[in-house]
């Protein structure tokens, strides 16, 4: 039988993970101490964590670019990815960093529905098109707004040019396998309904699906399977295994303007 908790297990297959999250942590303070144009905790929810951080460009605004971070639903806030940014920010994007209710205070189907508040709210504070990107958990909720069932307005839908998934999980129905669906408590009804990968999409916005060639087999299988599946329903999918990098890795790109994964965030490839 297969070990589903090891298919996921990121942090025990990258040497030194532990000390991660408190350097992504550091990074991210030192990149907003030298912001010139910032706007944090901008409401979109009466909840204490929804909150969202806008980051400007130096001129005019290109544009939204919607970031939204992992940790499978259960850990971490906007506080920590701040840094990551500055790629669609140096090519003029303005770009929102939204925090979200996590499990077990909420569950998945509710940080969906946030999410879409929270790109509501920057779309509100934001004209031109939209761009969507998000790394693991946050991958499969830039997916879900794509979803026929989509929970964004078709004002703000219609505004989405581009969705960039990181290593997004879009077949949730694994997890419930696992020890963190105690705390996640999804149902397979709800696994099913928040599945991306099992829902058709609304329209044919362009999806892509990133992955680092040196993740888990399962995170790679779920970026092939996303990319697959919308293909044959007339979405423009792009798959994209990225060298060796690892799940924590494989972002490090979007702060680099020049990187692939910048200029596939922001539309230049």
């Amino acid at each position: 039988m297969r070990d589903w908790d090891d298919a996921y297990a990121n942090t025990a297959h990258v040497p030194g993970a532990d000390k991660l999250p408190a350097l992504w942590a550091e990074r991210a303070a030192a990149y907003r101490a030298g912001l010139k144009r910032f706007r944090p905790d901008i409401a979109y929810g009466a909840g204490a964590r929804q909150r969202l951080d806008l980051i400007l460009p130096d001129g005019a605004s290109k544009g939204l670019v919607v970031f939204v971070h992992g940790g499978y639903w259960m850990r971490f806030d906007k506080s920590a990815w701040t840094d990551l940014a500055e790629g669609a920010r140096s090519h003029g994007w303005t770009v929102a960093l939204p925090s979200y209710t996590l499990a077990p205070a909420a569950r998945i189907s509710d940080i969906t529905a946030e999410i879409a508040a929270a790109t509501a709210a920057a779309a509100a504070e934001v004209s031109g098109p939209i761009r969507l990107a998000g790394h693991s958990a946050g991958g499969h909720l830039v997916t879900r707004m794509l979803c026929g069932d989509s929970p964004l307005e078709p004002e703000v839908y219609d505004r989405i040019v581009a969705t960039l998934s990181i290593s997004g999980l879009h077949d949730l129905r694994p997890l419930l396998k696992t020890a963190m669906n105690d705390t996640l408590g999804m149902t397979m009804d709800e696994a099913t309904r928040e599945s991306a990968a099992l829902q058709l999409p609304k329209g044919t916005s362009p999806l892509t699906a990133w992955v680092g060639g040196g993740e888990r087999p399962e995170f790679i299988r779920q970026a092939q399977l996303m990319a697959n599946v919308w293909t044959g329903f007339d979405v423009p999918t792009r798959l994209v295994v990225d060298g060796g990098h690892n799940h924590f890795t494989v972002i490090d790109g979007l702060k680099d303007p020049s990187s692939d994964i910048t200029r596939c965030l922001v539309g230049l490839v």
